[in-house]
């Protein structure tokens, strides 16, 4: 599920609520953001969040984070929790939450209730080689939206792989994106009729077979 604001077409700024939906009305698939635009919200509010869906449905749940707004300039003025705050702080940002995440931060004054302790994992999604270097130093999982900018998925991919150091959450790099290498792709079908919607998933998984 991604996060997108002030868009029509789009129904998905309520992130977490229709990743709780999805993972209520089916057993075995994971379900995940793709991804919380991690500026739009705190660190802790997403810990909590996440930490409660892993609750819910547990082994079941990804966590992919962006530091793009996923809207237009004045709204995100509108969502942002602090008017200083900017993409730049995306480091920052997602170091304060996977601490909330860890089991070390059981001493801390400030806790994810639920959330502490649990094995979430967590994606970086990115269009460009910034979070693709990032994701490689930090040893986690990096998916690339090559559909926004699809001149920049080669080198990318190659930062994002020379750059990788194994970390607790990743021994080798794991990559999804459109071509070349990758570990998962993604498929997104843009198709107004459910049924017909539907059916294209229905012909993919015929050839993945």
């Amino acid at each position: 599920m991604a996060e997108h604001h002030n868009m029509a077409g789009i129904a998905s700024s309520a992130t977490s609520v229709l990743i709780a939906y999805i993972a209520g009305g089916t057993s075995t698939i994971r379900v995940g953001s793709g991804g919380i635009m991690l500026p739009n919200h705190a660190p802790l509010v997403i810990a909590e969040q996440f930490g409660t869906l892993e609750s819910l449905y547990p082994g079941r749940i990804d966590l992919g984070l962006g530091r793009a707004p996923g809207t237009d300039q004045l709204t995100a003025m509108a969502l942002r929790r602090n008017l200083e705050g900017t993409g730049e702080d995306f480091p920052k940002n997602l170091m304060e939450l996977r601490a909330y995440l860890s089991p070390e931060n059981a001493g801390s004054a400030v806790r994810a209730v639920p959330g502490e302790g649990l094995d979430i994992p967590v994606w970086l999604l990115g269009s460009s080689t910034y979070s693709a270097q990032l994701a490689g130093i930090l040893g986690l999982p990096f998916a690339f939206a090559s559909h926004f900018a699809p001149s920049l998925l080669h080198s990318a991919l190659k930062i994002y792989r020379e750059s990788f150091r194994p970390s607790a959450s990743l021994e080798q790099p794991y990559a999804m994106a459109a071509e070349t290498g990758l570990d998962e792709i993604m498929i997104t079908s843009h198709i107004y009729d459910h049924r017909a919607r539907v059916h294209s998933y229905e012909v993919i998984s015929e050839l993945c077979l």
